[in-house]
């Protein structure tokens, strides 16, 4: 599992202080408007019940996410929005890729380009880091009273290609098309989903020392901070010590 991977789960575990829910509200809503363009059913429009899923997971009213929807399938906020990803490396030579979603390409790409040039990383062109990374779904798990490797057995049995154990939750990959199959098949085992994501994960990670992982852990903080970045993900491994480090807040931010 990626550094950013562990990052993401323990950020999730500590949940979302209220000073932030309104901007993740924000790009849940956009998130979701985008994805309805390609149509309002959630049986056809995978994507979308992606979306509302992740929405319901940060308890977001069902009122704010019918009015999403509706923006996107009926030409509003989903049909201005534009999508592409911005590629870069950070300290230590980690690749970092962010997800754009923003109704301003020119603002967008200054503000992140500002962020990388602030935390000692550079953008580069398209596809300059994509080839590291592979699209796949990943599912974070509570095992509760099952045992780590059944559950492990039965999510390859559903449709994984691969589970990694960690100490307090279970990280199952799949191939994109089969994350909803697979997330069913371990909810109908009254499984604890966390969380359920299309994601890129990397091929090979790059560990990192100490004064590099903790510039990468601030880079991807600020990338998040940015209105109109959805997602970052990056190649680096970061130890269980440094993001102890950086969760308690010894570095400064």
């Amino acid at each position: 599992m990626s550094g950013h991977s562990k990052w993401a789960t323990i950020k999730r575990q500590k949940g979302v202080t209220d000073a932030k829910r309104g901007q993740v509200f924000t790009k849940l809503s956009r998130e979701i408007a985008f994805a309805a363009r390609q149509g309002s059913d959630t049986e056809s429009n995978f994507r979308l019940r992606l979306a509302i899923q992740k929405a319901r997971d940060q308890n977001m009213p069902l009122d704010n996410i019918e009015r999403a929807i509706k923006r996107g399938a009926g030409g509003g906020e989903g049909q201005q929005v534009a999508e592409f990803m911005m590629e870069g490396y950070g300290a230590g030579g980690a690749a970092i890729m962010a997800q754009i979603q923003t109704d301003n390409r020119n603002r967008t790409i200054q503000e992140v380009r500002n962020v990388f040039v602030r935390h000692g990383g550079n953008l580069g062109e398209s596809g300059s880091v994509a080839w590291q990374f592979q699209s796949k779904g990943v599912l974070t798990v509570e095992p509760d009273k099952m045992d780590p490797e059944e559950m492990a057995l039965f999510a390859i049995d559903a449709g994984a290609d691969d589970v990694k154990v960690e100490k307090t939750y279970i990280e199952v990959q799949t191939p994109p098309k089969e994350l909803e199959s697979v997330r069913r098949a371990l909810a109908e085992r009254k499984l604890r989903i966390v969380s359920a994501e299309l994601t890129m994960v990397p091929t090979t990670t790059v560990q990192l020392e100490e004064r590099a992982a903790i510039q990468i852990l601030k880079l991807m903080d600020k990338l998040e901070e940015l209105d109109d970045v959805q997602r970052v993900y990056t190649n680096a491994d970061f130890s269980d010590a440094v993001l102890e480090k950086y969760q308690s807040g010894e570095f400064s931010k």
